[in-house]
């Protein structure tokens, strides 16, 4: 099973296109944090925040391209999708992104199904 649930909030306002016939695409970067903490014998532990590429398409995607903004807090269900290309220098690039299927809106706006 590949799945993944991410709470987390947007970093850039998404940016969202169209592609053949009229299919809508977003991306968006989620950053997800851990709350740092202090162990039992003093130690600070700080905060860890990771950052995610997340794609959405067709009425996710128009949605984002509605309601979502940079600093918004969203709930993202979905799948991870590797690639891998090699760049203008001939490194080879690795790339992680979660596909979304499921999306809701936790600023207190409504919630969104792909299905």
């Amino acid at each position: 099973m590949n799945k993944v649930m991410l709470i987390g909030n947007v970093g850039a306002d998404p940016e969202v296109r169209y592609v053949e016939q009229g299919v809508a695409v977003a991306r968006l970067r989620l950053a997800t944090t851990e709350r740092g903490y202090t162990l039992q014998n003093g130690t600070q532990v700080p905060d860890h925040t990771d950052w995610h590429q997340v794609i959405l398409w067709r009425k996710l995607a128009e949605v984002v391209e509605k309601y979502v903004h940079k600093g918004d807090k969203l709930y993202i269900e979905g799948r991870l999708r590797y690639t891998t290309y090699d760049d203008k220098q001939g490194q080879r690039r690795y790339v992680t992104e979660i596909w979304a299927d499921n999306m809701e809106m936790l600023n207190g706006r409504s919630s969104t199904d792909n299905q």
